[in-house]
């Protein structure tokens, strides 16, 4: 439905129509706009949002996260539309599929002609501003104020960008997650406060490989978390790709990059690992005190590995819960630090007319199917925490409707009162915020992937999802050539949830198969997919 607008000191704004009796004139007044602060990390999985009730998550809360969903929505059914860093961030800014906004994979591909829902904004007089992970080669557009990491980021006196760098990365000391909250609180400081505002607030963490703050890098030492049900997949059932990726803790996850055995680099065979140049010079870069303080922290572990010398299976859990032990720690700052940005909210009176969202550019694999990283279809990786806090809305609700990532931008119009333009495929999720579904919302979700050959080799794919059942494409290379694959899978997530037994071409649900083809049939063709 279309909404009323009109003009007040040169912003367009919600009409707020009041009829007044038979008889009297009707009056209309304008609702002051609401402010809007989007909060994203960088492979954040929902196991590890405690409000969630993972058995990861109860181990190690989020409070300050667990606070702002119980005063707003939790999302139980939020996803993305391609699970990867730089194609989540252009789905987020544009409103559309990566193959419409052209970021299909890492890297270039952003299609500059595509309007940012940031620019609409800031033409319909909000003041706007990004920090943090920025992630995409191509200036931030439509933003009065940024402050963004080169590249991925570093955790340690990493490097940013702004308006008065001339276009210069300039080091900062601290730590990531704390600057990209100092330079938040800096735009709502020197921001214009006669006018709305939209924030986001991108941070690195908790982005391979894991960098905790100093003070949390013993948190949880004394903790063993538990194996995910899947930790020992074999992958019985499914295709090749389950089969042929490169992401199993067992044997891609490094003892150097990954988890800061620094002491191994010069060692066979670890000192042929991936990326163990990366690590000396992250260790490079701090100060003479955060050094010492890491050093010595993660010696203790070198130590326990030297004396334990575990090998096979018992290698594989020790790695894991090395990896889920610095994953929480930086977590924790995380958490801490959207806390410090909501009592500032609180201390300035901003809570009442701002609009908060937390989610994450995507979901992860915290040892489901073996795996880290992210890229495939299956649930950890395609799913991702999502809270809205909207103020005079329901708080404590949880949803379960199909939402997903090309659906920020038009909700970020719509709350600006702003028409969603008719090109941006993603729909506004203000409707669900009441606690009531409309009759037309959406029943099945696309997903495309592009990225291969790259890091992970995980095979192209898309697919189609609806409340209970998920069928897969994995495609790519010429029929004949050893790479070739043209395979699919179907679940039933109600009966299997863990994704382990592949139903495609199972008799007793033909039909079911047959309707999600047809729907990803009709994806395909109604959003012009020109390769599947």
């Amino acid at each position: 439905m279309n909404k009323t607008l009109f003009m007040s000191g040169g912003l367009i704004v919600p009409a707020l129509l009041l009829t007044a009796c038979a008889g009297q004139k009707e009056s209309v007044s304008a609702q002051k706009p609401l402010n809007i602060i989007h909060i994203m990390t960088d492979d954040h999985s929902y196991q590890t949002l405690s409000a969630y009730g993972h058995a990861l998550g109860k181990l190690a809360p989020t409070p300050h996260l667990d606070s702002l969903a119980a005063q707003g929505m939790l999302f139980r059914r939020a996803f993305v539309e391609n699970s990867l860093s730089t194609p989540s961030r252009a789905c987020l800014m544009t409103g559309l599929y990566s193959h419409q906004n052209g970021q299909r994979q890492l890297g270039a591909g952003i299609d500059t002609t595509k309007t940012f829902f940031s620019e609409i904004l800031q033409q319909h007089g909000y003041q706007t501003a990004v920090v943090g992970k920025w992630h995409m080669l191509c200036e931030p557009k439509g933003f009065d104020y940024y402050q963004i990491l080169w590249d991925q980021g570093e955790y340690y006196n990493p490097e940013f960008k702004s308006r008065e760098t001339n276009g210069k990365y300039v080091k900062r000391e601290g730590y990531a997650t704390k600057l990209t909250t100092d330079y938040a609180i800096d735009f709502l400081e020197h921001r214009d406060p006669d006018k709305p505002f939209c924030l986001l607030v991108h941070q690195k963490a908790p982005h391979r490989n894991w960098m905790p703050e100093e003070k949390y890098l013993h948190l949880y030492d004394d903790v063993e978390f538990p194996y995910p049900e899947t930790f020992y997949d074999d992958y019985a059932t499914r295709c090749e790709p389950a089969h042929t990726q490169e992401m199993r803790i067992a044997d891609r996850m490094t003892m150097v990059y990954d988890l800061k055995l620094n002491g191994l680099k010069d060692q066979s065979p670890y000192k042929d690992e991936w990326n163990v140049g990366g690590m000396q010079a992250s260790i490079d870069r701090m100060d003479d005190a955060q050094r010492r303080v890491w050093e010595a922290a993660y010696e203790g572990r070198l130590q326990e590995f030297l004396s334990e010398k575990p090998a096979g299976d018992e290698l594989t859990r020790w790695k894991y819960q090395q990896y889920i032990r610095d994953y929480l720690r930086c977590i924790k700052t995380i958490d801490d630090e959207v806390g410090r940005l909501m009592d500032y909210l609180k201390e300035h009176d901003l809570m009442d007319n701002t609009v908060i969202v937390y989610t994450s550019d995507q979901g992860f694999y915290m040892g489901e199917h073996g795996w880290f990283d992210k890229r495939f279809m299956y649930e950890e990786s395609f799913r991702t925490p999502l809270i809205i806090r909207y103020p005079g809305k329901k708080q404590g609700l949880e949803n379960y409707d199909l939402v997903q990532n090309i659906d920020y931008a038009p909700t970020y119009l719509d709350i600006a009162g702003i028409e969603k333009p008719s090109y941006m495929s993603g729909t506004s999720l203000v409707p669900l915020l009441d606690g009531e579904t409309p009759e037309d919302w959406r029943q099945y979700l696309y997903y495309h992937y592009y990225d291969y050959p790259a890091i992970h080799m995980v095979r192209r794919h898309d697919g189609v999802r609806d409340s209970r059942y998920k069928l897969i494409h994995f495609y790519g290379g010429k029929e004949g050539q050893r790479d070739a694959v043209n395979c699919n899978e179907l679940y039933d997530l109600e009966n299997d949830p863990n994704e382990l037994h592949n139903l495609y071409g199972d008799p007793a649900y033909k039909e079911t198969q047959d309707r999600l083809q047809q729907q990803l049939d009709r994806f395909r063709t109604d959003l012009k997919v020109d390769e599947f």
